[in-house]
């Protein structure tokens, strides 16, 4: 299982930068590989906490249900993959963190293990265009909101 990171200052405050995180509907509108996501339930202040989603990966479609954790919120939100055709885990968290400018850094870690064997530099290859075009996507959305 493989354990990456990746973190960026968002021109954006935190309380925006987690507003858009938790926004899962409108993912497929700026993640670039994400095709759908449904939410399947929600916690009583109507966050999504269990939520399908259908994204292009390795050249092909996977699926995959994540259940997501606000005990840290809003400095923090983490989810743990319930089910997932490709991967076993996929688990991760986003965490906002202030900067004195009111910027954010926002920093993206993601525990991955894969169903079927690839090798490792195909892997890493990949985890880090997920790294990356997670955060990259994630600050587009929030400095095009201005």
């Amino acid at each position: 299982m493989e354990h990456t990171a990746e973190q960026m200052v968002i021109a954006g405050t935190p309380a925006h930068c987690f507003e858009v995180v938790t926004d899962l509907e409108r993912y497929p509108e700026w993640v670039a590989d994400l095709k759908e996501v449904h939410v399947l339930s929600r916690d009583e202040q109507g966050r999504a906490s269990v939520a399908s989603f259908r994204a292009g990966a390795f050249g092909r479609s996977t699926s995959y249900v994540l259940a997501y954790d606000y005990s840290n919120a809003p400095d923090e939100i983490s989810w743990i993959q319930k089910e997932g055709d490709l991967t076993n885990r996929l688990d991760g968290r986003y965490r906002f963190l202030a900067t004195e400018d009111g910027s954010t850094q926002v920093v993206y870690e993601l525990a991955v293990e894969l169903r079927v064997p690839i090798p490792n530099f195909v892997k890493r290859r990949a985890e880090g265009h997920i790294l990356h075009a997670a955060i990259r996507d994630l600050k587009a959305r929030v400095e095009s909101a201005k």
